[in-house]
C-alpha cells in the first residue's frame, strides 16, 4: 500500500482478521497470498468507504465491483469475506450466476425482475454480488432462449442510474468475452456499473 495515503484504517490488521475470517470459513489451508495484497487492499478500502485511498485507487465509491480473474484465484472467497467487511446500509448477497440460470429454468421470466426489481416486485431491490459471470448458458423456458443475466445486467444497470442501487460481479471473462457472451451493450453499461478490480499473472490455481 502506497504510504502517502493517509488513512484511519490499519489494514495490515485488517488482512490478518479477514485471513481468521477465513480460515474460518474455508479450513486452515485458507491464506491471502502477499502478492494479492494491492487487489484486497483496493476491496478493503472500497468496502470499508475509505474516501482517500479510494481515491488514491481511482475508485468510485458510487460505482459497484467487478473482480475479474482465472478460475482458482480466490475471487469468490475475498467477496464472501467483504460480506464481514461492509457497513449495513451497504450489505450484499454472493449469488452464484449458475444458479440464477437454474432458478430460471424452475420459475421463467419472474427470475429476471427478482433480481431487479425484488422478489414479486413488492420488495426493495437488493445489492447483489453475482458470481462466477459465464459459467451460466443460455437457458431455454416454455422453447424460448433466454440470456438471463444479459437481461438482469440491464435491468440493474437502470436501477444503478434512477436509484443508485449497485451490483458487483466476478468473473473469470475478460471484456473481449463479456461482449461475446452478453452483447455489446451489457459491456458498455458494465463500464458504467463497475469498478474493475482485475488479477492478473495469476498462474496456478489456489484451490489445489
Amino acid at each position: 500500500m502506497n504510504e502517502n495515503i493517509k488513512t484511519h484504517y490499519n489494514y495490515p490488521e485488517i488482512i490478518n482478521k479477514l485471513e481468521a475470517k477465513g480460515v474460518e470459513l474455508y479450513g486452515n489451508h485458507f491464506k491471502i497470498q502477499e502478492a494479492d495484497y494491492p487487489i484486497v487492499y483496493k476491496l478493503i478500502a472500497y468496502f470499508l468507504k475509505d474516501e482517500p485511498t479510494c481515491f488514491q485507487y481511482n475508485l468510485n465509491l458510487n460505482k459497484g465491483i467487478l473482480l475479474s480473474g482465472p478460475i482458482g484465484c480466490g475471487k469468490t472467497s475475498l467477496m464472501n469475506l467483504m460480506k464481514y467487511l461492509a457497513p449495513a446500509e451497504n450489505k450484499f448477497s454472493v449469488k452464484p450466476c449458475r444458479d440464477i440460470s437454474f432458478e430460471f429454468i424452475q420459475d421463467g421470466y419472474e427470475v429476471i425482475h427478482r433480481y431487479s426489481k425484488g422478489k414479486l416486485y413488492q420488495a426493495e431491490p437488493r445489492t447483489y454480488c453475482f458470481d462466477d459471470l459465464g459459467t451460466e448458458n443460455n437457458i431455454k423456458y416454455f422453447g424460448n432462449e433466454c440470456n438471463v443475466m444479459a437481461e438482469i445486467l440491464l435491468s440493474r444497470y437502470d436501477l444503478f442510474i434512477a436509484k443508485k442501487l449497485q451490483t458487483h460481479i466476478t468473473t473469470n471473462l475478460s471484456a473481449s468475452e463479456i461482449e461475446k457472451n452478453y452483447g455489446n451493450r451489457v459491456r458498455s453499461r458494465l463500464r458504467e456499473l463497475c469498478n474493475l478490480i482485475a488479477f492478473e499473472n495469476i498462474v496456478t490455481d489456489k484451490r489445489k
